[in-house]
Formats: structure tokens, C-alpha cells, sequence
């Protein structure tokens, strides 16, 4: 290579090296700055990408287990309310049982018992009504709240609360607003419904039992008005929630509102419907019938309220019965939140850990980078001041 001074080779390849040794030592500040392998998507694009999937999902779960957190706030809250609830129907039960011992009690005293129980009743719905969790109510019946507990959109990753119950965990709902423990044990009995029917024979239908001719009853046609079950002859059924009772005003106009509705399913005539003090009956007319009957569930008695202590006492059983399973199921659905919690934590551990991998930067490495970098630069430097000076040795031809 000649001797020249307008290029300088030497120089120009120096400061080459030393730019890119100068690009390699400002990587490595900053991904030891950092802590972060990958600042941009051109340090690392396809890890980009997946490493921003995986903060998704980082994302996603740790807000699930806030959300399962919620889930078990709200479970906490509604059993914390029934613990009171069962408190209050094992005092009602204690009650009837004290009721019902007839030949220690007088008139007066059966009474005051009865002011302690419609308290308790009014505590019962009072509870139920106001038992909330962020404004929303958990146990009028109406509850059903779906938790997202997963990072993605799918029926698995959702835990459902379904506190639905007609009327809740109110007297009501539990069906014993109409307890009675005053009133004699004979008015105290609940719709059944009862086949007596078989081919070739006509087809009686006894539905329910007590005196429904009860002076002490005055709203005969409301009695009538909670039937529930299902009449049915040959292919042809009745159903008793169907019928219109809205111009009934006393128990003949009730029955006769049944009757219509008999006569408009099974034809005039086909059927007779009578009641008595056993009850009310269903006389079917067609020869060779075969009549059935099927009683739905009942939420509450019929035809004549919940009353005297000892049905009191099955009454608050069935309570107690229905509280407990409800306290069960929540315990149960805790339960899972607790294990769905914990599965969560261990997945954004391992989540963490895929991500770190691709993401972070190993320090370890990262400083033997830039050691080398640091050292090629004060080198590159003082090699480019060598090359910086060859030209003036052509100073000494010119002298």
C-alpha cells in the first residue's frame, strides 16, 4: 500500500471497529441497565412476540386469582349470614318444642311464645334482605354470580355461585312465615296429592287433607289459590296452577272456578270436582278411566296456613334441613376457589418463568459481553490515535 495522506486507510478501519465495538458496549449498558434481554423487537423478534403472549397470560391469571378472591369474599359473606340464620331456626324449633307441651302451658303463655316467634320470623327475612356483597344481594333469591377465574374466554375458566331459591332465605322462602304455634294442630296440615283410581273404575282424586270448611279460615278462595300439582285422565292433564281464581270470592265460587277448568280439558261433564272436610276430590265420570296425580314441589303449605306447634316443629326441620344443604354447597364451592387459587399462583410461577427465560437478561453472561466490548473500545481508542498519526511520517520525505 503506497504512502498517502487524503486517505487513511489505517484510521478509517480502526474507527470502524472501534463504532461497532462503541455499539456493542451501549448494548450491553442497557440490557445490564435494564435487567431486560429484549428492549425492542429488533434485540429479538420472534422472542418479542412470545414473550408478550406470556405477559398476557401473566396478566390474565394473577387478576383471576383476585377474582377467585372475590368469589370467596362472597361465599364468606353469604354462610356468615346462614351461621345466624341456623341460630335463629334452632330458637324457633326450641320454641315449638316448648309449645307443644300442652298440658304445661296455658293460652297466655302458647301466645307469648308466638310474639318471640314472628320476631325471629322478621329477623329471618330481615337477613335475607339485607345480607349484600358491593351492593348486591345474596340471599332474596335472586344471586347467581359467575366468577373469572382463567386468563381466557371459556365456560372452564368461570366458577358460577347460584343462590337462586324462590324467595330466598326469607320466612318465606323457607316456609315458615304462616307458623302458628297458637292455633290448633289440626288447621296445620299441607296440600298432598293421592291417587285412588284404577281401570274400569271411576276416578276419585283426593287432594289434600284439613278442615276446609274451617270457621276460622275467611279467605277460602286464597286457600284454593296455592294449588300445585298436576291432574291427569286418559292423555289429558289439568294443571291446578292454571286455573283462574281472580273471581272467586268464596269456596263454592273456587271450586267452581276448578270446575270450569276442568270441564274446558277434559269436556263438560268428564270430571266432578266437590270439597269436603278431607278435602277436595276429582270424580272422574269417563267409564274404564284410569285417573293419576303428581304433586310439584311445594314451596309452601296449601290451603291452609302453616300452623299449631307440632307441625311447627317438621316445618323448621325442613328449614333447618334446607340451610344446611345451602351452607354445604357454599362450603363446597370455597373449597374450590381455595384449590382454584392455589393452581392460579403455581401458573403464573411457571408462567414467570418461561417468560424470564426469553425476556430477562442472564446479567452473568451479559457482563463477559461487556467486559469485552469495554476493553476492545479503550483499545479501538487508542489504536485509531496510532493510525491517526502514520501521515506525518510523510513529513520526513519533505525535508
Amino acid at each position: 500500500m503506497g504512502l498517502s495522506i487524503n486517505t487513511n486507510l489505517a484510521a478509517m478501519n480502526s474507527y470502524r471497529n472501534l463504532s461497532a465495538t462503541q455499539g456493542d458496549l451501549s448494548s450491553s449498558l442497557e440490557k445490564l441497565s435494564s435487567g431486560l434481554r429484549i428492549n425492542r423487537a429488533a434485540d429479538d423478534a420472534a422472542g418479542l412476540a412470545i414473550s408478550e403472549g406470556l405477559r398476557a397470560q401473566i396478566g390474565g391469571t394473577k387478576q383471576a386469582v383476585r377474582n377467585a378472591q372475590d368469589g370467596i369474599s362472597v361465599v364468606q359473606t353469604a354462610e356468615g349470614a346462614l351461621t345466624e340464620t341456623h341460630s335463629i331456626l334452632q330458637r324457633m324449633r326450641t320454641l315449638a318444642v316448648q309449645a307443644s307441651n300442652d298440658g304445661g302451658l296455658s293460652t297466655d303463655a302458647k301466645s307469648n311464645i308466638q310474639d318471640e316467634m314472628d320476631q325471629l320470623k322478621t329477623e329471618l327475612t330481615r337477613i335475607a334482605d339485607t345480607t349484600q356483597f358491593n351492593g348486591a344481594k345474596l340471599l332474596d333469591g335472586n344471586y347467581n354470580g359467575t366468577f373469572q377465574v382463567g386468563a381466557n374466554n371459556s365456560s372452564s375458566d368461570q366458577i358460577a355461585v347460584n343462590l337462586v331459591r324462590p324467595n330466598g332465605m326469607s320466612a318465606q322462602g323457607l316456609n315458615v312465615d304462616g307458623v302458628d304455634v297458637t292455633a290448633a294442630a289440626s288447621n296445620a296440615t299441607t296440600a298432598d296429592l293421592t291417587t285412588a283410581a284404577a281401570a274400569g273404575e271411576a276416578a276419585v282424586l283426593t287432594v289434600g287433607t284439613g278442615d276446609f270448611t274451617d270457621a276460622n279460615t275467611t279467605d277460602l278462595s286464597a286457600k284454593y289459590a296455592g294449588l300445585n300439582g298436576t291432574i291427569s285422565i286418559g292423555s289429558k292433564s289439568l294443571d291446578l296452577a292454571s286455573v283462574d281464581f281472580s273471581a272467586a270470592t268464596d269456596e263454592d265460587s273456587s271450586v267452581a272456578a276448578i270446575q270450569a277448568k276442568a270441564d274446558e280439558v277434559f269436556g263438560a261433564g268428564a270430571v266432578t270436582v266437590a270439597a269436603s272436610t278431607t278435602g277436595l276430590t276429582f270424580t272422574g265420570a269417563t267409564p274404564g278411566a284410569t285417573a293419576s296425580a303428581t304433586e310439584a314441589a311445594a314451596t309452601e303449605p296449601k290451603f291452609t296456613q302453616a300452623s299449631g306447634a307440632n307441625e311447627a316443629i317438621d316445618l323448621i326441620n325442613t328449614a333447618i334441613t334446607t340451610v344446611s344443604s345451602v351452607r354445604s354447597e357454599l362450603g363446597a364451592v370455597q373449597n374450590r376457589f381455595d384449590h382454584t387459587i392455589n393452581n392460579l399462583n403455581v401458573a403464573v410461577e411457571n408462567l414467570s418463568a418461561s417468560e424470564s427465560r426469553i425476556r430477562d437478561t442472564d446479567m452473568a453472561e451479559e457482563m463477559v459481553s461487556f467486559t469485552r466490548a469495554q476493553i476492545l473500545s479503550q483499545a479501538g481508542t487508542a489504536m485509531l490515535a496510532q493510525a491517526k498519526s502514520l501521515p506525518q511520517s510523510v513529513l520526513q520525505l519533505l525535508q
